[in-house]
This record gives structure tokens, sequence and C-alpha cells, in this order.
């Protein structure tokens, strides 16, 4: 039996749940998404769990949707829909449920893997970490509520920056912008992450869930942006741009954008 795409380890108070497709440097594709759906409710019913930390596997944290397997299930945009369907309402149930959730990225983090750094409550990265939009290089749109969290964290025009230019946002701009609390040693990534949620988890996490749903209420349009961003990407993979983006990707070439 094959390993779950996403692990979930308890450490007393603490769940570490781990992106786990590290021979793909943790892409999301339709299993994983499930599979993160089902450690975000685990966590979210599981009453001793007082503080999350949300990490990958191997060198890298995730970078962003499965491309190959997109491609694979074809452009009609059924697979889009529902791989999106469920990572965004594993995202939904990490902003809303009570424990703090702490995003420790590790190596690189693309795509939906900045997103799900974005929706973390605190996040931490070690100092080779990058962070790449990269969606409008495969003539995609963003998902994983990176349209609606990143105006909100680093502001609308930085936003559009990533978004338009594609520039890797190195470790120390992402301090800098706000897109993470901290940067440690790379090797120390885990540790203080664990840490940190052990601080958590021995706090007055009544008042932290509280504090955490004040906020959530704040970005109470996130769901139905998300929908919006799912019918979106899927979409645009289905666009002349968006397959030849794609295809374009996969063959480790610059794409031919004709703007339709």
């Amino acid at each position: 039996m094959s390993a779950p795409c996403v692990q979930v380890e308890t450490r007393g108070p603490v769940a570490v749940v781990t992106l786990n497709r590290p021979d793909t440097s943790n892409a999301i594709n339709l299993q994983t998404a499930m599979d993160l759906l089902a450690a975000a409710m685990t966590c979210g019913r599981n009453n001793t769990v007082r503080a999350v930390v949300l990490t990958g596997a191997g060198r890298n944290f995730c970078v962003g949707g499965d491309l190959r397997a997109i491609a694979a299930e074809g452009v009609d945009g059924g697979y889009l829909r529902e791989l999106t369907g469920y990572l965004h309402s594993a995202i939904s149930h990490f902003v809303r449920m009570g424990p703090p959730v702490i995003a420790a990225v590790n190596g690189t983090a693309a795509g939906a893997g900045v997103s799900l750094a974005a929706m973390a409550d605190l996040a931490i990265c070690g100092k080779v970490s990058k962070f790449n939009l990269a969606y409008t290089n495969a003539g995609l749109t963003p998902d994983g509520g990176a349209s609606f969290l990143l105006p909100r964290v680093i502001g609308a025009r930085r936003t559009m920056e990533l978004f338009l230019l594609n520039r890797p946002l190195l470790a120390q701009q992402a301090l800098e912008w706000g897109l993470v609390n901290e940067v440690v040693e790379d090797e120390e990534l885990l540790n203080r992450a664990l840490k940190l949620a052990g601080q958590l988890a021995d706090g007055a996490t009544g008042a932290y869930g509280q504090t955490k749903r004040l906020v959530a209420h704040s970005l109470g349009a996130l769901e139905s942006h998300m929908t919006l961003e799912s019918e979106t990407i899927a979409l645009q993979a289905a666009t002349v741009d968006g397959v030849e983006g794609i295809r374009a990707f996969l063959e480790k070439r610059k794409p031919d954008f004709s703007g339709r």
C-alpha cells in the first residue's frame, strides 16, 4: 500500500501535516488535494490538537499544481475543477479551524504552494527558500486563494508584480514584504516551527481560536472567491494559451503565447 500524499503526525498537542510527494516536489494532484482536505478535517476534529505545522517532505515545500497530471487528464476543466474544489475546501478548513496553523516553508514554494503559505496564521522559511507564483508563465490563472489572500498579506501592487512578472521572491524579501514572519537556518526550520507551535499549544488556545474566528470573519468572501478561482483556472487551462503554457512547461521550453 502506497504512502498517503499527505501525512499527519501528532507530537503531543501539535499536529504536523506533511505534503508527501517529494519526488514531484510535492506537486498537488487530485489525490494530494483530497488527502490535504482529510488532514485538515482530522486536525480540526481532534480536540487534543492545539497547534498545526504544515510543511513539505524532501527539499521543497510545494511547487503548486501537478501540471503533468493536469495535462494527462485533459483540459476540459473537469479534473481541475475537482482538484481545486478539494484544495480550496482544505484551505477553508485550515483558515477557519481553532488551532493556529504555522507554515514551515522548506525550499521552493510555487503556485498553490505560495497560497498554502499565505493561508497560514504564521509562516517561517529557510534561508534558501524561494517563492514564485508562476501561474501566468504557464498561461494559467491563480488558485488556492492566492488572488484573495496575497493582496491582504503583501498588498495589491506587490501581488500583481508577482502574478505578472513571475520573478522569484527570495527568503529575505519575503520577510520584508510580510509573506513570512521569520527566516531561519534551513536545517533548523522544522525544529523552530515545532518550538513555535509548542509555545502556542501552551498558551490560551481558546482565545487564539476566537481570535482566528474574528480574523476569518474578515475573510468572509474567501470561499466564494476560491469558487471563482476554480472556474477561471479551469476555463483558462482549456484556452490556446493555457494548453500551450502547460505543454511548454512540461517540455521545458519557452511558451509561444497568442493572447487567446
